[in-house]
């Protein structure tokens, strides 16, 4: 008889009666409340008036039953024993009410004894209720034909034996193939099929034998039945050894069907590791699959078909350029025509795999949507597949929660909410529910799941994009092949992102924030810093230091040849595992100052074959840093080279631009950025901003008498004397010629009229030597406006100051007249010595 006693087909899914689906629990108390109706009405009472073929005969059949093979080709753990040869005797000798119950204590030894495990309640009186309704139905049948129990002839017996063992066998396997179909969902017919069709020959031998011990064995001699023991455990033998080769080729199948599969997650890990910025994405996908597939019901084979498709699903980015995966930036539209391949480039080459499930529909339209916006071929809604529809959840909602190029992680519940928001539009929004469901099993099945893999096969994960202090984090810590794959491109692509920045506008400080974010995936570090070289004082200079004591190594100056960075500015070679302490005595710290950094590497910088700096990084343990480091150091070095080269270029380029290249003083451009900050700043916290404008009386004929390289000079004395004169946050420029304008902040009234009359004095009293043509002293005009009184904006306040300072060099201009008027009156009426060839007055004085 075939019992359904095992574990079932899905691990914890069948073991329990409240883990079957609802349809099976149904179908199951049906079945077991059919067969007690019938054991309870139909009881043979009359059986103990002649018990002791009833006894040999339930003896016989219950240990017939513990003498089982395992079905080879089912689904689930169902079992085959010879013990229908007995009930088929029973039968023909006793009737159908002593049979069902010989058939029910048979059905109750198969499935408690020899048993792989302990068989649940459910199953072993759903077993008992199968036979019961199996006899009974082939007892019915028995007598329809015109067979009587007990009384067997030749002329009734071949046609009525073979309808009871059909309907016996139809009835039997029917029961226990729906019950494994249901809570496998299965289709019925699928596992009949594949598990019980090729047991029909065996029951027609047990007829046989039940046939002949009817015909040859009178009622009397019913003790001679046991002799009947040896061709039954014959058979039982025969099927035994046909089972076992039966179950050797099926684990020789499922051998070669396991060792292709996992040829193929090998070679899915290994395009996996090289693409995907995030460990375990395949194994993730490939449990929220199979479980959202399993939730809604799918049957076994399409949850294998999904399980694949998981595996597979970007396979297809091996035709797709490196660059265009690893860009962290938004794509072109001809970039992103690409990407758009890659699904149907997937199942063109899954497809020549004969897999026994489908998987290259679900990989060609993972990336479909829900509203038919999506690719390659604009589904939408249920032209979708089903498995496509699964893969598209899960794919969006793991990319969401995983490190890419072009995005960083969420959290899950960010990433539920932008599910949410998709819902009708990407996703199938009933799938979606579902999904949102079951999600948080599946996300410890997961984990889980994760964690086995990893003690599996040595998986480490990648490092966070943080500094680190934790030896174990290392990406180069207990490596795999994966890893290694995953590091090697990891390693290209942070190369790849440091190269994008030559084309950026970056500070030299910005550009080591950007090379230290990206370098400590590869190196960690407890502190970063960036020494730029001086060639003519021959020392080094950290320009920028970030991490652990950085303060300490910030705008540190040590010169060529001493300490850890200067050795490598002499020598040219990179150190390992330097003493980051020899920096701080070399720049000639106080003793007292220490650093809790234990060890160095230090590599040199060079651009165009010049030496431009080095690039440190520093641990808090002594001795942390390897070959390996070495090696994936000096290679960011080489790359960080022209970034850091270009990062000088443009400081300097944008301190040009902003800095008057004759006086050194700010220019007119950065008058206008600091200005701009200043009133915006005064409008917030209320306060006071003043514009003075200052222009030199007279320059011009300075430059026509003397010269413009004594002009020139001249104006360098002024811009050094109001330099020297004012607040270091206050802002000194040359405006334009001769002319110049201070911003000066908090200051305004008698303050200010002080401060103008201070920097004009100033500039008054310094005596100009004009290389052996005299000495010059020069004057000037001066104007101011006060934010707010004068003017909200820049432009009112410099037309205020200098209508001002206009009003002033007339002003100045009348009183020197008058001075002059009066000294010729003085000269007429006293003789005077012969005047110099040229006389200026600037301020009083004479100016030759």
């Amino acid at each position: 008889m075939i019992l359904a006693d095992g574990t079932g087909h899905v691990p914890g899914e069948m073991g329990l009666m409240k883990n079957l689906p609802v349809s099976a629990q149904l179908y199951v108390t049906a079945v077991v409340t059919a067969g007690a109706a019938l054991l309870v009405t139909l009881f043979p009472v009359g059986v103990l008036d002649a018990p002791i073929p009833f006894i040999v005969l339930a003896v016989l059949s219950a240990l017939t039953a513990v003498f089982k093979v395992s079905l080879p080709l089912a689904r689930s753990e169902s079992t085959l024993s010879v013990s229908y040869a007995v009930d088929f005797t029973a039968l023909l000798l006793l009737g159908a009410n002593p049979t069902m119950l010989i058939a029910a204590t048979s059905a109750l030894s198969q499935c408690t004894f020899r048993t792989k495990t302990r068989t649940p309640l459910h199953r072993t009186l759903f077993s008992m209720a199968c036979l019961v309704l199996a006899v009974q139905a082939a007892g019915f049948v028995y007598r329809a034909l015109g067979g009587i129990p007990g009384e067997p002839t030749v002329t009734t017996l071949l046609p009525s034996v073979v309808a009871m063992v059909l309907v016996y066998f139809f009835v039997n396997t029917g029961l226990v193939a729906t019950a494994i179909a249901l809570s496998t969902r299965q289709r019925v017919q699928q596992v009949w099929m594949e598990s019980f069709l090729y047991n029909v020959p065996g029951y027609f031998v047990g007829a046989g034998a039940a046939t002949f011990v009817a015909l040859v064995v009178p009622r009397s001699a019913l003790w001679i039945v046991p002799v009947a023991v040896v061709p039954l455990y014959l058979t039982y033998r025969s099927y035994q050894i046909y089972s076992e080769r039966l179950h050797a080729e099926k684990r020789q199948v499922e051998q070669m069907s396991n060792i292709h599969l996992a040829t193929v997650e090998a070679l899915a890990r290994a395009i996996d590791a090289k693409h995907q910025m995030s460990p375990g994405h395949l194994h993730r996908m490939q449990v929220y699959a199979a479980g959202l597939a399993r939730a809604i019901g799918m049957p076994d084979n399409e949850i294998h078909g999904v399980k694949t498709a998981a595996l597979l699903h970007d396979i297809g980015n091996v035709a797709v350029p490196e660059y265009i995966l690893s860009k962290p930036g938004r794509l072109t539209k001809e970039e992103f025509e690409r990407i758009k391949a890659h699904p149907q480039v997937g199942a063109d080459i899954v497809e020549v795999v004969p897999f026994p499930y489908p998987v290259a529909p679900l990989i060609r339209n993972h990336h479909e949507r829900w509203d038919g916006t999506g690719y390659p071929r604009g589904l939408k809604g249920e032209q979708i597949p089903l498995g496509a529809r699964i893969l598209t959840i899960v794919d969006y909602f793991d990319a969401l929660m995983s490190k890419r190029p072009h995005h960083e992680p969420i959290s899950a519940t960010d990433a539920i909410d932008v599910l949410g928001r998709e819902a009708g539009q990407a996703l199938d929004p009933k799938l979606l529910q579902t999904f949102l469901a079951v999600f948080p099993n599946l996300m410890d099945a997961a984990r889980g799941g994760q964690a086995d893999r990893s003690n599996r096969h040595g998986d480490s994960l990648l490092v966070e994009s943080q500094p680190t202090d934790d030896r174990s984090a290392l990406a180069i810590a207990s490596p795999t092949v994966f890893d290694d794959i995953a590091r090697t491109h990891q390693e290209i692509y942070v190369l790849y992102e440091i190269a994008q920045a030559m084309g950026s506008s970056l500070g030299v400080s910005e550009t080591l924030l950007l090379i230290s974010s990206k370098m400590t995936r590869l190196v960690p570090f407890s502190c970063c810093a960036l020494f730029l070289y001086d060639a003519e004082a021959k020392s080094l200079t950290c320009r920028s230091a970030s991490g652990t004591d950085a303060e300490l190594l910030q705008d540190l100056t040590v010169a060529s040849g001493a300490g850890a960075n200067g050795l490598v500015a002499q020598n040219g070679k990179s150190l390992l595992n330097a003493r980051p302490a020899a920096d701080l005595e070399a720049a000639g710290l106080d003793s007292t100052i220490t650093t809790s950094l234990q060890s160095a590497l230090v590599c040199p910088l060079t651009s165009d074959d010049r030496f431009i700096g080095t690039l440190a990084v520093y641990h808090k343990e002594a001795d942390f840093y390897g070959m390996e480091h070495l090696r994936l150091l000096e290679r960011i070095a080489t790359q960080a080279a022209a970034v850091v080269n270009n990062s000088i270029m443009f400081e300097q380029t944008e301190k040009d631009s902003l800095t008057d290249a004759l006086t050194g003083l700010p220019n007119r451009r950065s008058l206008f950025l600091h200005l701009t900050n200043e009133l915006t700043r005064a409008r917030r916290l209320g306060t006071q901003v003043s514009l003075l404008v200052i222009d030199l009386d007279d320059f011009k004929q300075i430059n026509d008498q003397y010269g413009h390289d004594v002009g020139d000079r001249a104006l360098c004395a002024v811009a050094s004397t109001l330099r020297s004169e004012i607040r270091p946050y206050d802002l000194c420029v040359r405006y334009a010629g001769d002319e110049f304008v201070i911003v000066l902040s908090g200051v305004s009234g008698v303050e200010l009229q002080n401060r103008r009359e201070g920097l004009r004095a100033a500039i008054e009293r310094v005596p100009f030597a004009a290389s052996g043509k005299g000495t010059i002293w020069v004057g000037c005009s001066v104007g101011e406006a006060v934010f707010p009184h004068d003017g909200e904006g820049s432009d009112v306040l410099f037309a205020v100051a200098d209508r001002r300072m206009y009003k002033d060099k007339s002003e100045r201009k009348r009183l020197k007249e008058e001075r002059a008027a009066s000294q010729r009156e003085h000269q007429e009426t006293t003789p005077a010595e012969p005047a110099p060839p040229f006389t200026l007055h600037r301020g009083g004085r004479a100016a030759v």
